[in-house]
């Protein structure tokens, strides 16, 4: 039972983010000035920490290092593959790149999933603290989703398709989760192998927030208020990672 109302609260944690986003479209460099500081704090407070403690048992810090770094030259590589044999300002190039990024969103936003069910499967009181982590930061995540496929399909060039991508997407990743949740119901995955898995995630996220959002943000738009509205990003996070933990 506690398990159904946190998936329900994920899912609309996502879905809350991802409208506010499509609501404030016309001041998305703002919003990606706070994306870019939410995805950087996810990276650096939450997943790594959790991969550290989760792998460490087994795994050295090098080795849960290593694994962030292969997923940012992963994603590195993947972008690159993209944009090689096409013009970068060509539509269909843009909507792919916009597409991996949000699949990658919604791949951590599963295996956020995959780590409520697994916390509530060593105990109640542990499945909660996690959850509330997770809780905190689906908000952020359907904030991200929306900005990562409207910064790469914009309106003016789509006739109004990105909304209804971004849309489309902000329902993948609010109801990942969900079925990272349900998943655990029937599979098990050990703890050191789960903490790779952020780790890698964590170089995801990395990649995303110093070489799109970051730089995006600042394009043609005054600096003072996208790098206050990143730090204000990475403050947010870690305020509500540290008071859920």
């Amino acid at each position: 039972m506690p398990l159904l109302f946190v998936a329900a609260g994920a899912f609309a944690a996502t879905m809350l983010g991802g409208a506010l986003a499509l609501r404030l479209r016309d001041n998305l460099h703002l919003i990606l000035g706070f994306s870019a500081g939410a995805v950087v704090a996810v990276a650096f407070f939450d997943l790594l920490p959790e991969a550290l403690d989760l792998a460490g048992g087994v795994h050295s810090a090098a080795t849960v290092m290593s694994f962030v770094a292969l997923g940012f030259l992963l994603y590195l590589l993947m972008d690159r593959l993209l944009v090689l044999h096409s013009h970068a300002h060509e539509e269909g190039d843009e909507s792919a790149r916009g597409h991996v990024r949000a699949g990658s969103l919604s791949l951590h936003s599963f295996l956020d999933g995959v780590g409520i069910g697994l916390a509530f499967h060593v105990s109640t009181a542990v499945g909660v603290v996690v959850a509330v982590a997770v809780l905190t930061h689906d908000f952020s995540d359907g904030i991200n989703t929306v900005n990562v496929v409207m910064r790469h399909l914009p309106d003016g060039k789509a006739g109004g398709g990105a909304f209804k991508k971004a849309l489309r997407w902000l329902l993948v990743d609010a109801v990942a989760p969900v079925l990272g949740i349900v998943a655990t119901l029937f599979i098990s995955v050990s703890q050191p192998v789960l903490g790779l898995m952020l780790a890698l995630f964590a170089g995801f996220f990395l990649y995303i927030g110093a070489s799109d959002l970051i730089p995006e943000s600042h394009h043609a738009h005054p600096t003072f208020w996208t790098t206050f509205m990143t730090i204000l990003g990475a403050g947010v996070l870690f305020a509500a990672i540290r008071l859920a933990a």
